[in-house]
């Protein structure tokens, strides 16, 4: 037994598993892992801004316009966030521009998602179908966590449904709170 860990790595077979292994954790961390905090960030901080102005207004144009300016900030701030936070070198986390820009694009798809349906030029269904669009993306968050980070369904279901609950509260708070008229 002693002579096990000397002759492993002389194996065939240690080597495919060593470069499998590597080559999958190496696609995690320099593709899933932008991504995800790209979908992350951008679903769950593109909702206060949204919504709240969807609430206080009751407008779904200015819902659309306060969504798009927001996903689009916020994709291009991360975007930048992540491909200036480090060369890739050390860390082993790939092409900072590659990382960077499926960061900033998940940002944005992440944010812009549950802004399309203020399209819509009823207030009532906007509103219906954008909560909607957010519950599908929490499954998928949740979905994503699952497929790729060993989390639990439930448990990834529950942090993100939590955080944005959170958010949610903020957000309808403030569009109360400020869309409420003089007398």
């Amino acid at each position: 037994m002693s002579g096990l860990p000397y002759a492993l790595p002389t194996c065939s077979l240690f080597d495919t598993l060593y470069i499998t292994v590597t080559h999958e954790h190496q696609f995690l961390l320099q593709r899933v892992q932008p991504a995800m905090v790209g979908l992350v960030d951008g679903s769950l901080s593109t909702l206060a801004p949204i919504f709240s102005i969807a609430l206080a207004s009751h407008n779904t144009r200015y819902a659309f316009i306060a969504g798009l300016a927001t996903a689009i900030g916020a994709g291009v701030s991360m975007g930048f966030s992540e491909g200036l936070s480090d060369t890739g070198e050390l860390t082993g986390r790939g092409n900072p521009l590659v990382r960077g820009t499926i960061t900033g694009g998940g940002t944005f798809v992440g944010g812009i998602l549950h802004t399309l349906p203020f399209l819509i030029p009823h207030y009532q269904v906007a509103l219906f179908f954008a909560i909607a669009v957010v519950g599908f993306e929490l499954l998928a968050l949740a979905f994503l966590r699952w497929r790729f980070f060993e989390d639990t369904f439930v448990r990834a279901l529950g942090i993100v449904t939590f955080a944005g609950m959170i958010i949610a509260a903020i957000s309808a708070g403030l569009g109360s709170l400020l869309g409420i008229g003089p007398g």
